[in-house]
């Protein structure tokens, strides 16, 4: 399966990264690389992590990887996961995901 980890989603690893490296570079280049692999390694079990709630109709999903969430569809024909967005858990998630 593929993994697509969309323009929304690069930017928001980057913001992440930019963000630890104020206080600790080396771990901000380290947490992007988990969160990338936490992406990555959707594609072994898609449908293992669950709806976003209350927007489940969307089909957002979410994988929690400590204070952040990895937002994801699954679609298509052969099946391709879309990441498109990495954000903070304290951030207005439905403001952002579903303006």
């Amino acid at each position: 399966m593929i993994v697509r980890i969309l323009p929304g989603a690069e930017a928001g690893l980057e913001a992440i990264g930019d963000y630890i490296a104020r206080d600790n570079p080396r771990r901000a280049l380290s947490f992007v690389w988990e969160l990338r692999d936490k992406c990555m390694s959707l594609a072994d079990m898609p449908l293992a992590y669950p709806l976003v709630p209350r927007y489940e109709h969307r089909g957002v999903r979410h994988r929690v990887h400590g204070s952040y969430q990895i937002f994801y569809r699954v679609t298509g024909q052969p099946e391709r996961i879309d990441v498109i967005h990495v954000l903070h858990s304290a951030r207005d998630i439905a403001a952002i995901l579903f303006p």
